[in-house]
């Protein structure tokens, strides 16, 4: 069972004051002096007393055709998501479209009418995966 530590307001000061100060060349080293367990407890500090200057920070280096490339892909993505939705409806509709006119027709065994349209269809169709769905009633 872990147990929740509660820091006093002054605690969580003095901790960021003496990260300001020098006094430890890093957080974990004032972590670790500290027995602070949490590895983003003092950042979340320095975030509630708007002390972000003290948070290490992240330099990436990258040309400018990296930039390109990401914004690209980030753009390819976009538009791969945008036909997945797409197929996915007209997919939905397909389904609801079938199980309606099955229902009209009297059809029971959905299965059994996507199995024969399967047999009729072009060639190109015949190897398309089976999917497992349920039968209508």
């Amino acid at each position: 069972m872990s147990t929740n530590i509660r820091y006093s307001e002054s605690f969580k000061m003095k901790v960021i004051q003496e990260l300001s100060e020098g006094k430890f060349a890093s957080i974990a080293e004032a972590r670790e002096l500290y027995g602070i367990h949490g590895r983003s407890t003092i950042q979340s500090w320095m975030r509630k007393y708007q002390r972000t200057d003290l948070l290490p920070r992240r330099i990436i280096v990258q040309s400018e055709n990296d930039v390109d490339e990401i914004k690209r892909l980030k753009e390819r993505i976009k538009q791969l998501e945008a036909v997945i939705v797409d197929q996915s409806v007209d997919s939905m509709i397909d389904k609801a479209f079938l199980e309606i006119w099955c229902e009209e027709a009297g059809m029971t065994d959905v299965e059994e009418v996507k199995k024969k349209l399967r047999s009729r269809a072009p060639e190109k169709f015949k190897n398309l995966p089976k999917k497992n769905s349920k039968k209508s009633t």
